[in-house]
């Protein structure tokens, strides 16, 4: 079984967004690099973020995570800097909301607010610990932060506590805020798919999936596909009722064998108990060819797959290969994830 590399390892394709920070954050604080998550609390007007975003600076991948279209990235790294220096929290509060910020300065032209707090990572011992839990799906990473420098961080069942120094806040408390100067944020846990078959469109598929930071695992047991293992974060050379009994929790399932027998046992294992959990199935091929596996598959199987599959899988964004409907599925996935189905 070829596993996830290790944090700070140099996999073939970066992963994106949340993935990327933290799996970047954990790596650099294993390290001891003098590194700070820049993390946002609140936005207000126009941003390119929202609160719970993150980016991190002083890693020796360098920065990771962007914040704004590289505007604003400047002033926060050499605050970072500076907080990983003090090992204290700091706060940013950037503001372009104002008309001369259109002719001035980085002339953003975003008109809105950003306040930040600069964590520096090496006073948050045990932060990689967390960092794991939360690739391997045990839940949403939990931030509860304080403007006098307690912090706390959770995923599941683990929880850690810090307390940093901390700079005073350079902007007052909101009007009429319940709790001011506290921050309660949650950073979902990865979106995980479970391929089901590779092929042609693998190789672009797995590695555009990771970029969006979809954590991957292929099941692929014809040694004709082995060396495309290398691509996902796990590839397990198994069945797919042994598949299904694995640990992790699977958001979506893509049936890709560009075979009839394996895509049938894949369906049919999907509508049985192991895949009841799984709430997008794709299925590639076209609608004649669902029909003909439908007609094979018991019929439980195709009642509990009804409501769940999405066949042919893709959205129809034009061009043809292997590389356009890998495009198209990830398409479908990134909608389906952000409740846009």
């Amino acid at each position: 079984m070829a596993d996830s590399p290790e944090p700070g390892s140099s996999p073939r394709s970066a992963p994106g967004g949340a993935r990327a920070v933290l799996e970047a954050s954990a790596a650099a604080t294993a390290r001891g690099d003098p590194a700070t998550l820049a993390l946002v609390l609140e936005t207000e007007g126009s941003t390119y973020v929202r609160a719970g975003a993150m980016a991190l600076f002083g890693a020796r991948e360098g920065q990771v995570g962007w914040l704004s279209g590289g505007c604003v990235e400047p002033e926060i790294e050499q605050r970072a800097a500076e907080a990983a220096a003090a090992q204290g929290i700091d706060w940013i509060d950037i503001d372009t909301r104002s008309d001369e910020d259109l002719f001035a300065g980085s002339a953003q032209g975003c008109r809105g607010r950003l306040r930040l707090a600069l964590l520096p990572l090496a006073g948050l011992r045990d932060w990689p610990a967390l960092v794991d839990e939360w690739r391997r799906g045990h839940g949403d990473l939990r931030l509860d932060l304080q403007a006098g420098g307690a912090l706390t961080a959770a995923v599941g069942d683990e929880r850690q506590r810090w307390t940093l120094p901390a700079a005073s806040l350079p902007w007052p408390s909101a009007p009429g805020s319940a709790e001011p100067g506290r921050w309660r944020l949650e950073i979902a846990a990865p979106p995980s798919v479970l391929v089901l078959g590779a092929g042609p469109e693998t190789p672009t598929l797995l590695p555009l999936l990771r970029t969006l930071g979809w954590m991957t695992t292929l099941v692929e047991r014809r040694p004709r596909w082995a060396a495309l293992a290398a691509l996902a974060d796990h590839a397990l050379a198994r069945s797919p009722a042994q598949a299904l009994a694995t640990a992790r929790a699977h958001d979506a399932a893509l049936v890709m064998h560009h075979h009839f027998e394996l895509d049938r046992e894949a369906l049919e294992h999907l509508g049985g108990d192991g895949g009841q959990g799984i709430g997008f199935v794709g299925l590639l091929g076209p609608q004649r060819r669902r029909d003909d596996l439908f007609r094979v598959l018991p019929a439980a199987a195709r009642d509990a797959l009804a409501a769940r599959l999405h066949s042919p899988i893709g959205l129809a964004l034009g061009g043809e290969g292997p590389e356009a409907i890998a495009l198209s599925v990830a398409a479908q996935l990134q909608r389906h994830r952000h409740g846009a189905d």
